[in-house]
């Protein structure tokens, strides 16, 4: 074992993780071939095979399980090393890793880059994910923060709201309903419903808000992104129920109308959170700070068009097991 390198316990969890060379390849930007390499050396040297394949799936072996606990323990270590350091260094240097659920990359990415004008030497990288997989990122400590709606309840966090979150339904310009008022959703019952994967924090905040109206809707298709739902919208397929801050280019070019359906917008909020418990770096503790601080005006300049959110309902998701900071 003291041969084993870094990158190989690195490609490693990264394929325990996945369970998948391909997507192991597709997230380290390596080779399929590369990544089957370094697994076969790993193997050497630990004198053990680490997967088997029981019919089309892969899976760990008893070694394999036993020697990914040590390898996430010793990435963890090394993780919290390097912030130990950046603290000091200030914010002079220092790096992080943000993961963001994908309807907060309408966003995220204009926040990122003014905090990084405001603190150039700090490096961020990126991930853009569903709801689901930026949750596995912050239990693995793949990530040092995420940009969410409803934090997970799984695991302790510490959430810091710091903008509204509405929740609209949208519909093609010559809808029948488009300039209709006060719209009672069972007028809707005959609409079809285009929804995110499962997985998605926008699909569970759908359903929870149909189910507590006794609503069925008709599924139409499940898509995988917003950008789909939207173009989908927009040539007829049906309705959708997305976020507001998704929608700004087509609202304003009058491309997707928000329909005026009575309990909407359903009105969800923008956390950035943390694992508790964690180190947290000087750069992390200012990106937070600046989040909050920066990010409600960022949203008004991104949407001057969008009318500012109406008193509605509020999504509850129960009681998480977490630290909301006020």
């Amino acid at each position: 074992m003291r041969g084993v390198t870094i990158r190989q316990l690195q490609i490693f969890a990264a394929a325990a993780g996945h369970l998948s060379f391909a997507r192991t390849s597709e997230q380290l930007h390596l080779t399929q071939a590369a990544v089957s390499l370094q697994i076969k050396q790993l193997e050497e040297l630990v004198g053990l095979a680490l997967f088997e394949r029981r019919g089309r799936k892969v899976h760990l072996t008893e070694a394999g399980e036993h020697l990914l606990r040590y390898a996430q323990q010793i990435l963890d270590a090394l993780k919290d090393a390097d912030a130990a350091i950046s603290a000091l260094k200030g914010l002079r240097g220092g790096r992080i890793s943000v993961g963001v659920v994908s309807t907060a990359k309408y966003f995220a990415p204009a926040l990122l880059a003014r905090f990084q004008q405001r603190h150039p030497g700090v490096r961020v990288a990126l991930s853009v994910n569903n709801r689901e997989i930026i949750v596995r990122e912050l239990e693995r400590n793949e990530i040092d923060v995420a940009i969410m709606g409803t934090p997970p309840q799984r695991i302790e966090t510490t959430a810091v709201p710091f903008a509204d979150h509405p929740l609209v339904v949208i519909a093609p310009p010559a809808h029948p309903q488009a300039c209709a008022r006060r719209i009672a959703l069972a007028a809707l019952a005959s609409e079809h419903f285009l929804v995110r994967e499962q997985g998605s924090g926008t699909r569970s905040s759908m359903e929870r808000f149909f189910a507590e109206r006794g609503f069925v809707p008709k599924i139409g298709n499940v898509m995988s992104s917003n950008e789909t739902i939207k173009q989908a919208v927009m040539a007829g397929m049906g309705l959708a129920l997305i976020s507001r801050h998704t929608i700004g280019l087509e609202s304003q070019t009058g491309r997707l109308v928000e329909l005026d359906v009575v309990g909407l917008p359903l009105m969800r909020r923008w956390y950035v959170v943390q694992r508790a418990g964690r180190f947290v770096s000087p750069a992390t503790a200012a990106f937070v700070h600046f989040v909050v601080e920066a990010a409600p005006g960022l949203l008004a300049e991104l949407h001057p068009s969008v009318a500012p959110a109406k008193t509605a309902s509020v999504a509850r998701p129960g009681t998480p097991r977490r630290r909301a900071v006020a």
